[in-house]
């Protein structure tokens, strides 16, 4: 992959979003869902990163600070650094935060549960142990999560982005899982782009992103392509229409990494949608505010 498509995409979201307005539009979103919802505020958690920084301090502005709470779910050594960092953003905005250590959850589901439930080794495109258990811990901080917003009456806002979304690259009822997504409608350059206008430090605008799973470890490396170049070809796919190979073409993608990209949008669908109902005599509608 040559230099050239980076330098195009490094531009994309400027292009794309007058970001003062996406500002705006988000923060109405979510007075708007959380009033709407009747709650007395929301449950965020934090990792230190780009996308959850950016989420916090938008509830922040939008529903004040002693209506966030934050938290870090750290599990290993990789992410506690990471919960420290979020901490101090915590610190900074002025909300509430409060750190759970989830090492010792899942010690206990995996001595009472993975004995019996592991299964012989998984072979072929079946996701690996370490997969499994990196779903896991996704799913016990968002039940850690839905847990502190039951407790205090509080919607759980998620903090993926649209280019995660769109490939899958989250954890069905893990960290794809959530009341709202305000980052939902932004792709990962757009995020970066938001979080400049919004005045974070540059060492967490310019973070490489990574889920911590292990030392080094980066989005890009998993991806095989980082978000500028992926942003740029999703929009021009996605958003725009245009097919895979002309998008590839036009912004000098490898197009068997173009292809590989869609690909993973498509085959994750099932993450970004309810489970399928059978539909039994007609029972699939389902009610709407007018009934």
């Amino acid at each position: 992959m040559k230099d050239e498509p980076q330098r195009h995409a490094s531009s994309f979201a400027h292009e794309t979003q007058d970001v003062a307005a996406v500002e705006s539009t988000v923060r109405a979103f979510l007075r708007e869902r959380v009033d709407g919802a009747g709650v007395d505020g929301v449950v965020v958690a934090m990792s230190g990163g780009l996308d959850s920084t950016v989420t916090a301090t938008l509830a922040v502005r939008a529903l004040g600070p002693d209506r966030v709470l934050g938290l870090g779910l750290p599990c290993h050594k990789t992410d506690a650094s990471a919960t420290m960092e979020a901490s101090v953003v915590a610190d900074h905005l002025g909300i509430e935060f409060k750190r759970v250590h989830l090492q010792p959850l899942l010690q206990g589901f995996e001595q009472q549960l993975a004995p019996d439930l592991a299964g012989e080794e998984p072979r072929g495109p079946t996701p690996t142990p370490d997969r499994a258990r990196h779903n896991v811990i996704a799913r016990l901080r968002m039940c850690c999560t839905y847990y502190a917003a039951n407790r205090r009456n509080r919607l759980v806002v998620g903090t993926a982005n649209r280019s995660e979304l769109l490939l899958g690259y989250v954890t069905k009822y893990g960290d794809g899982a959530a009341d709202l997504f305000p980052l939902g409608g932004l792709y990962k350059t757009e995020v970066r782009a938001l979080a400049g206008h919004l005045g974070l430090p540059d060492p967490i605008v310019e973070k490489v992103p990574t889920t911590g799973r292990y030392p080094g470890q980066t989005d890009a490396d998993d991806l095989g392509a980082t978000y500028d170049v992926i942003d740029s070809l999703l929009y021009r796919v996605i958003e725009e229409g245009d097919p895979v190979d002309v998008a590839a073409g036009a912004l000098d993608i490898d197009e068997s990494t173009a292809q590989r990209l869609i690909s993973m949008c498509v085959e994750t669908a099932h993450k970004r949608t309810m489970p399928p109902v059978a539909d039994i005599g007609g029972r699939s509608r389902q009610p709407t505010a007018e009934d």
